[in-house]
């Protein structure tokens, strides 16, 4: 009777067999381990199955015609349909992952207009822009070179510069200005528009095309936000308004470029270099824009610019453009009108506005809205 394994030349011929016969799968590959049932010596032909893990799911190999004489000659057949679970259940685990990376940046960004309207109150909106920028970016150059990170190709160069403009210079200066005119409250509510914005540079630069129940609940949680807004201002955009509405535009699109890039320059990588390209300009303006007393900035003041310059302009990045990279452009850009939420609690603990039951009515609604939009997304690529 034999029992037991199989010797390891066996196991590298089955490997050699796979790996040739289903390239496409050769990733599936790790260890192999062979369970045998009694065969008996003299019984031919008879058949065994090899089981190969890899990340915890179990890939079936047929071995046939295996006899005990002839242990060299292996024909390997791979079950398919086995295979197919494993490679979807391996990509649903990388969009879980894309959906808690994502919630992670948006909580981080909940507090970047509440640590704004502290900061406007020592900084001019073009200084605090600056500055933040300038400290984010010798943080993300020193990543860099401690990690040896390879310089990007050069035509991602362009994408960086889209970045660079949109979420390490627009967004920042815009909503600086704007939570001089309006609150923080309002201007958060607007954040709700982010995602459509989002989602709409991501059809046009990442060529993704989610189903068309992921625009019905995507609008309407837009909608929530933006009635609510509307409410807020008889109907009619002021200043602050138009401003965050630029802010939101120029957002989206550094959000959808930067999540295209991270697929093949990585997380922190893209969100660092687009730091690293505009640090020049941001050194060159911080010294003629530095204020020149210091003693008179307060500590909620310091605090407010060391928030947005680490966590708003790096580390929320780094879990940000992850996120959206593994679980899709539009799909996790939903998160965004979580937000509102989280930004509204933050401007009510930290600066004591009053939060009202219609905020969190279309709070609540946003997060239905974002829940439906997460079921109905499956983002597919454009062929």
């Amino acid at each position: 009777m034999l029992t037991g394994y199989f010797p390891e030349y066996l196991n590298n011929i089955a490997q050699a067999h796979y790996l040739s016969g289903y390239p496409e799968h050769s990733f599936l590959v790790r260890y192999i381990f062979i369970l045998m049932t009694t065969i008996p010596v003299r019984l031919v032909p008879t058949r065994c199955h090899t089981y190969c893990i890899h990340d915890n799911n179990l890939i079936a190999i047929d071995f046939a015609d295996y006899t005990a004489s002839r242990q060299r000659k292996i024909n390997i057949k791979l079950t398919m349909a086995v295979a197919r679970m494993s490679v979807e259940k391996r990509a649903g685990s990388v969009a879980a992952s894309g959906w808690i990376n994502g919630l992670i940046g948006v909580v981080i960004f909940s507090g970047s207009l509440p640590a704004t309207r502290l900061a406007v109150a020592d900084f001019s909106p073009l200084t605090l822009t600056v500055a933040r920028a300038a400290i984010a970016g010798i943080l993300g150059l020193l990543l860099l070179v401690i990690f040896r990170q390879p310089k990007p190709a050069r035509q991602q160069l362009w994408s960086l510069l889209v970045v660079a403009a949109g979420v390490v210079i627009g967004f920042p200066l815009l909503t600086a200005l704007a939570v001089q005119q309006v609150t923080a409250a309002h201007s958060i509510v607007f954040l709700g528009l982010l995602p459509l914005a989002t989602a709409a540079c991501g059809v046009l630069r990442g060529g993704e095309r989610p189903g068309g129940l992921f625009w019905v609940f995507a609008v309407a949680g837009s909608l929530l936000v933006a009635g609510f807004a509307a409410s807020q201002t008889a109907g009619l955009p002021g200043r602050g308004d138009l401003l965050m509405l630029g802010a939101i535009v120029l957002c989206a699109i550094g959000y959808a470029e930067g999540a295209r890039l991270t697929r093949t320059l990585g997380g922190w990588q893209v969100i660092s270099w687009a730091l690293v390209i505009a640090l020049p300009l941001m050194i060159l303006l911080l010294i003629f824009l530095w204020p020149a007393n210091l003693a008179a900035v307060s500590p909620r003041g310091w605090f407010a610019l060391s928030y947005v310059a680490l966590f708003s302009m790096l580390i929320g990045f780094i879990f940000w453009y992850r996120g959206l990279a593994q679980g899709g452009i539009a799909a996790v850009g939903q998160l965004q009108l979580l937000q509102p939420l989280l930004g509204l609690g933050l401007s009510a603990t930290l600066l004591g506005e009053a939060v009202s039951p219609e905020m969190l009515l279309v709070s609540l609604g946003v997060i239905l809205c974002v829940g439906w939009a997460k079921k109905c997304a499956s983002p597919q690529a454009a062929r």
